[in-house]
C-alpha cells in the first residue's frame, strides 16, 4: 500500500513480503522523520499530528534534510526540556508500553535515529563506490 497526502508516498505491505524488500534511502529517511520523530514529537511534544498516511512526504533531498532537521530539532528541544523529573514519568497510552519512563523512550529514539541513519550513510557510500557516473569519488 502507498500511504502520504501529497505527490509523493511510502510503501509498506502486511504483512511484510518474506524475504523482506530492500528499502531505499527515500524510505529509511520517511520512516525516520514520520514513524520515529514527527508521530512522537506530536504524541509527547505538542508538535501537529503525523502519520504515514497524512505525511506530505518530501520530492528532493534538500527537503527531506529540512525536514529531518525540522523535526529532529522539535525531538531534541522536548527532550531538553523534560529535565530529570520528566525523564522519570511514565510515558503514558501512546506508546506500547505505558509504564515504562519516558528515558526509556528517549533512548528506544535515539537507538532508531542511530540505526536507520547509519544504514543511509551506509548506502550511500555504496552508491558512490559502485556507480559509474561517481569514479568511486567522496566527499
Amino acid at each position: 500500500m502507498q500511504l502520504g497526502a501529497g505527490d509523493f508516498t511510502i510503501d509498506f505491505a502486511f504483512p511484510q513480503p518474506v524475504p523482506a524488500a530492500f528499502t531505499t534511502i527515500a524510505w529509511r529517511l520517511g520512516h525516520v522523520i514520520v514513524g520515529v520523530l514527527a508521530a512522537r514529537n506530536a504524541a509527547h511534544f505538542g508538535a501537529s499530528a503525523a502519520s504515514y498516511e497524512t505525511w506530505n512526504y518530501a520530492g528532493s533531498a534538500a527537503t527531506t534534510l529540512d525536514q529531518l532537521k525540522t523535526q529532529l530539532d522539535v525531538w531534541l528541544a522536548g527532550v531538553r526540556s523534560l529535565g530529570d523529573a520528566g525523564l522519570q514519568v511514565p510515558i503514558g497510552e501512546k506508546e506500547p508500553f505505558p509504564e515504562a519512563p519516558m528515558a526509556d523512550l528517549v533512548l528506544h529514539i535515539h537507538q532508531e535515529l542511530i540505526h536507520h541513519l547509519s544504514e543511509v550513510c551506509l548506502l550511500r557510500d555504496l552508491y558512490r563506490h559502485t556507480n559509474p557516473a561517481t569514479n568511486g569519488a567522496t566527499r
